[in-house]
């Protein structure tokens, strides 16, 4: 386990109404726009070299994370030939406007690529976390964040999983034993699978989390039929609303949420 803590981008800028707070979800597919199944063959160098696109798709992505408190990125490069070694993550904060940034690195290929995990907050965390998740092929990782101690804190965890659901149900029940004990919790990333698979179960069954009252299809971007990214609550946390963002050039869909959070004590920038 390692920890990280969330760096410093620019002057904090407070939240309207701290016991509300909108959160976004993106595998942002480290910049590439991917509009037809085609582009997987037709764009695959884009997976190894730097593009001037690249640039252009962070800078949608980040006029729409900007109107967000919290956001989680999957697939966003830390720092590689294909990105034109920027880190993603912290171009993002800068971009947007965000105070607060962390990031996890999470799969390395020679220099030319690096798959990270990415946390971009308007409010300061008392504590970020980094986590490997058990899986036979290196790789996956969760990001922890925690506002608050005690049953009023909020955990909110950011996580890629894995493709088959056998590595998926371990990785699950690993995210279930942090995710347990007091305290209001959000899970929120790119799961691969539905919120009703059956290895979802160990989730909901060690913690406070709750599969979501409405099925947001998000993947592939184009034509989305399968709903694999997910911003799941615990009970104690009210939704206000749900959907999704097209446009961000991605294979996947951003997913949004908007949460109350009662008793949230007010926090001081």
């Amino acid at each position: 386990m390692a920890k990280s803590h969330a760096s410093a981008a620019a002057a904090p800028m407070p939240v309207s109404d701290e016991q509300r707070l909108t959160l976004l979800s993106a595998n942002i597919q480290a910049g590439n726009a991917t509009a037809k199944y085609r582009d997987y063959v037709t764009g695959s160098w884009n997976h190894v070299l730097p593009g001037w696109r690249k640039r252009s798709n962070l800078d949608v992505l980040a006029d729409k994370a900007s109107q967000f408190d919290i956001v989680g990125l999957q697939e966003a490069d830390a720092g590689s030939l294909r990105s034109g070694f920027m880190n993603q993550t912290h171009y993002l904060a800068e971009r947007a406007g965000f105070p607060y940034w962390s990031h996890q690195p999470n799969r390395r290929v020679a220099g030319i690529a690096a798959s990270a995990n990415g946390l971009l907050c308007r409010l300061e965390p008392d504590e970020v976390v980094d986590y490997v998740l058990p899986s036979r092929i290196p790789g996956r990782g969760a990001l922890l964040v925690r506002y608050g101690d005690g049953k009023d804190s909020l955990t909110v965890a950011i996580a890629h999983l894995s493709l088959s659901p056998r590595a998926r149900s371990a990785q699950l029940a690993f995210l279930g034993e942090l995710l347990s004990g007091p305290g209001h919790k959000v899970l929120m990333g790119d799961f691969n699978c539905e919120s009703d698979s059956c290895e979802m179960d160990v989730l909901y069954r060690h913690t406070p989390l709750q599969p979501p009252e409405q099925r947001l299809l998000s993947f592939p971007s184009w034509q989305p039929k399968r709903a694999i990214d997910h911003i799941l609550v615990s009970s104690d946390v009210n939704v206000e609303r749900r959907w999704t963002l097209a446009d961000l050039s991605s294979d996947h869909l951003a997913v949004a949420a908007e949460i109350a959070l009662p008793g949230w004590p007010q926090r001081a920038d």
